[in-house]
């Protein structure tokens, strides 16, 4: 892959979005969301961590490697994004929204 000029965001039109949604669903069957963020739970230092979830809002099992192919697909298209917070990646619409903030809303 080529090297983007500076100033060029890395995905600066739509359809890779959906084209990266369409890959994920492929890659994990029945999901719906996924959840990204670099603070794991279960570590000390900053760590890659997704959470994968169905159209019902269950939580899916996906095995280490796939959930680190995963997040990095969708750290790339959004390298200005705050990773410290988590991020919610929606696959029907490939839209990225910060989940910080929709569970502020919830009163959480």
């Amino acid at each position: 892959m080529l090297a983007m000029p500076i100033g060029t965001p890395a995905c600066p039109d739509a359809g890779r979005q959906r084209r990266l949604a369409a890959q994920l669903a492929g890659m994990v069957a029945g999901a719906a969301t996924m959840r990204v963020s670099v603070n794991d739970p279960k570590q000390r230092w900053p760590h890659l961590h997704a959470v994968v979830k169905d159209e019902a809002g269950k939580t899916m099992d996906l095995g280490r490697t796939a959930a680190r192919v995963a997040g990095r697909w969708i750290l790339r298209p959004w390298p200005e994004a705050d990773w410290t917070r988590p991020h919610t990646f929606h696959l029907a619409d490939a839209t990225l929204t910060r989940s910080g903030l929709t569970a502020a809303v919830r009163g959480r």
